[in-house]
């Protein structure tokens, strides 16, 4: 097995549990196939590995991979016509989409993933229309994507057997519409009404077929309290308990969602998710925006994580989470993009900086987040909501060989005051033009701004050709659909708050 050495000015191991970044100056990574072996100081490493293949050197930064905890799709929703809206409104509005052949979907966010230096992605399928094969098929399609450019990948389709466009039964919301609204929106909900049988039918399924793929992990997704029934709750349960699969749900992103809670339990989401034993380290709440302190001190107390989205709560008007509260709480708290970040794309070292910035209340000794607070959240942290826990977020022996260089003078041009720290510096000035190297498993699967796995420009002229033509009658229909029925959507909620 050939030893390969990335070398840098300086090596960030990750963060201890107090707060304080281990960096490794004039350092070196070794590593065999897809392990870390060693870290240490550069001249060491390579006299005792003379022969070792050398990526990096002077002028470079090496940290862990990031890790995208929240992800759904790739050509964003705005791209294809949804307008930001807040996210009830947004269901309707997203009908307005047109399809997008997966296999090109995936490759398009994981472009613009890595390019920003991650390394290892958690994706959310939250709808698929069709029957088993269909749903299998598309699910194939992502999950070979993110194999094919080399990419870590935690794959979920998340289980809904109710509600899917109000916080109502399906029925209730056609049987609201005006008489020429009823057939066609009883169409598009029933292509999306796979029984939750078939649907855990599709878990095990994609777990059997991708078992011996070291870069792909399949997970549990129970979708939110309002779209899943006590038996899809109890079902989630159960597949946790028998596969040992680590679960990510949404929970409380809106406060229509907390009023939800409120009259259906009579009390906290948080509280009706553990009465089925989902709460404890297995769990991450993706959102968790309208948590009450007592949910935050439940979550802590099981053990379980939260992801924060940081962009997608802004522009969805979800509020703004309580991040400083969080950290604070002792939870494990990862970062991830969803949809898409504040400039529509999936930039995360965007997403750190905005993370970082967005939350510093106002008053000298209010409590804000660190650099190295954020830094944990998009490697470690994020790392321990995945399958992969315990193997990736930081740069040890042992680990997975997910490493990214960073090309300090891109970061820095044309000054930056050398007592700065590091973390401080990278969260808050670098930028993806910045990422010089990523290494994924052992593998180098961009560099230079390239990716050796997969051509780029043909992807997007892929996606280009196929997108640029007149809608079809079944597009236009849908899309006159989605117009007619935002109103009776807004009409529901009126009364909620």
């Amino acid at each position: 097995m050939t030893a390969r050495l990335v070398l840098a000015d300086h090596v960030v191991c990750g963060i201890d549990a107090d707060g304080t970044p281990q960096i490794v100056a004039d350092g070196a990574v070794l590593i065999e196939g897809g392990t870390i072996v060693a870290v240490g100081e550069a001249a060491r490493l390579r006299k005792l590995n003379p022969v070792a293949e050398v990526i990096g050197g002077r002028g470079r930064v090496a940290i862990p991979g990031l890790v995208n905890a929240h992800h759904h799709v790739g050509l964003t929703p705005f791209q294809l016509g949804a307008r930001d809206q807040p996210l009830e409104l947004w269901f309707p509005e997203r009908l307005v989409m047109r399809d997008v052949d997966p296999r090109l979907d995936a490759l398009y966010s994981a472009f613009e993933m890595i390019a920003s230096g991650v390394t290892t992605v958690q994706h959310l399928q939250s709808r698929a229309p069709g029957k088993t094969d269909a749903v299998l098929a598309r699910s194939d399609a992502i999950i070979g994507a993110y194999a094919e450019i080399g990419m870590r990948a935690s794959y979920s389709f998340a289980l809904r057997d109710q509600n899917r466009m109000i916080y109502e039964a399906d029925e209730v919301f056609v049987a609201s519409l005006p008489e020429a609204l009823r057939a066609p929106a009883a169409a598009y909900l029933g292509g999306f009404g796979l029984p939750l049988s078939e649907q855990i039918s599709v878990f095990h399924e994609l777990r059997r077929r991708w078992a011996d793929h070291d870069l792909i992990g399949i997970q549990i997704a129970p979708s939110n309290l309002h779209w899943l029934s006590d038996a899809a709750l109890e079902s989630a349960a159960r597949m946790a308990e028998d596969t040992g699969a680590p679960l990510h749900m949404h929970l409380l992103e809106t406060p229509y969602q907390k009023e939800y809670a409120r009259r259906r339990t009579g009390g906290s989401a948080l509280e009706q998710v553990d009465r089925f034993g989902l709460v404890g380290p297995q769990l991450t709440i993706g959102h968790g925006v309208w948590m009450t302190e007592d949910d935050l001190a439940l979550l802590a107390e099981r053990g379980g994580c939260l992801c924060h989205n940081c962009s997608s709560n802004l522009r969805l008007k979800s509020g703004t989470a309580d991040l400083n509260a969080f950290l604070d709480s002792g939870v494990a708290v990862a970062l991830g993009i969803d949809e898409a970040g504040i400039n529509d794309d999936r930039d995360m070292l965007q997403e750190m900086r905005l993370a970082l910035t967005l939350h510093r209340p106002s008053g000298h000794e209010a409590p804000c987040p660190s650099a190295a607070d954020i830094f944990r959240m998009a490697t470690e942290h994020g790392g321990a909501t995945t399958p992969f826990a315990g193997r990736i977020g930081r740069l040890t022996p042992g680990m997975a060989a997910d490493i990214v260089l960073l090309d300090w003078k891109a970061v820095t041009w044309p000054w930056q005051d050398p007592a700065m720290p590091i973390v401080d510096v990278l969260l808050r000035r670098a930028k993806s033009g910045a990422v010089d190297t990523v290494i994924i498993d052992g593998e180098t699967v961009y560099r230079d701004g390239r990716f050796t796995r997969v051509d780029r420009d043909i992807v997007l002229d892929e996606i280009a050709s196929a997108l640029d033509r007149p809608y079809t009658d079944a597009e236009a229909e849908q899309r006159r659909l989605a117009t007619a029925m935002l109103q009776p959507v807004r009409d529901f909620y009126r009364d909620w708050l």
